[in-house]
């Protein structure tokens, strides 16, 4: 592996390319979460199951999937690598599965930043553990997702914001990078 630009080693730049694809093979349960030990603020009874592979959070009324794009429910585990999308394919995602119907609505979007930082659990710091919640969104790798939000005075056309569930946070990115994708609805 060759140096990025600006890191201090070829290590460091391992690591940060373990940051930026996250842990998209990592299968772990709630259970196995790094920072389980912390006040969580994504609490389990805020979310109703909807038995369908979504979530409903009872106090935004937003209408979540529970596995990520590219990923499968089996059970109460989210399996296989979470898609890797630039902006315009998740856009893409979107609207497949709405004309498909296969996840019984035809409304599921990108969503805004704010409804994406929702299901961000702040209670969990630890920097390689996603800060969600597991038992409601398993399988989240501890990396960047699409939001449909542009930062405010950029050109919308070029980058948008992404909401990382690792230690990143909020990043403004082009639009041609690649990040995950969680699709979201308004609920009932």
């Amino acid at each position: 592996m060759s140096k990025a630009p600006g890191l201090a080693s070829t290590s460091d730049a391992l690591v940060l390319a373990l940051l930026v694809v996250g842990l998209s093979g990592w299968q772990g349960a709630a259970a196995e979460q790094a920072c389980q030990g912390a006040t969580s603020s994504l609490p389990s009874a805020r979310f109703h199951d909807n038995g369908d592979g979504t979530v409903t959070d009872v106090e935004s009324k937003l209408m979540w999937m529970v596995c990520s794009s590219g990923q499968q429910r089996q059970g109460q585990r989210c399996v296989g690598a979470a898609d890797l999308l630039g902006w315009t394919e998740a856009q893409r995602h979107a609207d497949r599965t709405n004309r498909d119907g296969a996840a019984f609505f035809n409304d599921w979007r990108l969503p805004a930043l704010r409804e994406l930082a929702t299901i961000t659990d702040r209670g969990c710091r630890d920097p390689l553990s996603p800060r969600t919640n597991l038992a409601v969104f398993p399988g989240t790798p501890a990396a960047p997702y699409w939001s449909a939000t542009a930062r405010p005075g950029e050109n919308a056309g070029e980058r948008v914001l992404a909401l990382s569930f690792g230690a990143e946070g909020v990043m403004l990115a082009r639009k041609d990078e690649r990040f995950h994708v969680r699709l979201v609805r308004t609920g009932p």
